[in-house]
């Protein structure tokens, strides 16, 4: 499903995304990049990015501000779903899983920039850049 076409293909009347992001470490620099990392991405995939929540705060916990924020954001009508650079930006592994399900609760799209997952084989590249990595999506809907 990694490869799935996002909207090209698909009756999408108004591909709006939220981003999320959980930025604890690295200065603004760092933040600016990761935002126009999920800028691009929605340019290149025909998705309105209407904005990105941050959560800044080292402690984890399911509902942060930023996260009830991006689901309140989700409610909205003819919301897509949300983009993320990468899936960790959920959370550790407990929490990370928690915020998928009350994404897919509310029938929204989760669109990850770089998937986790790394090609296998012979062919595999020694060091993948971030315009050059696996781009994909995962249906979290029921």
């Amino acid at each position: 499903m990694d490869d799935e076409l996002i909207t090209e293909r698909r009756n999408v009347a108004f591909p709006q995304v939220f981003g999320y992001l959980r930025h604890i470490t690295g200065g603004p620099a760092r933040h600016a990049a990761l935002v126009d990392c999920l800028t691009e991405y929605c340019r290149r995939h025909e998705l309105a990015l209407c904005g990105v929540f941050t959560d800044r705060d080292a402690t984890v916990a399911i509902r942060s501000p930023a996260f009830v924020g991006l689901v309140d954001a989700l409610e909205l009508p003819d919301m897509y779903g949300t983009v993320l650079p990468a899936l960790s930006h959920l959370g550790p592994k407990g929490i990370g899983a928690d915020r998928k399900r009350q994404i897919a609760a509310m029938g929204a799209r989760l669109i990850v920039v770089r998937s986790s997952s790394r090609p296998r084989g012979p062919h595999r590249p020694s060091a993948q850049s971030p315009t050059s990595s696996r781009k994909g999506t995962h249906d979290v809907r029921p």
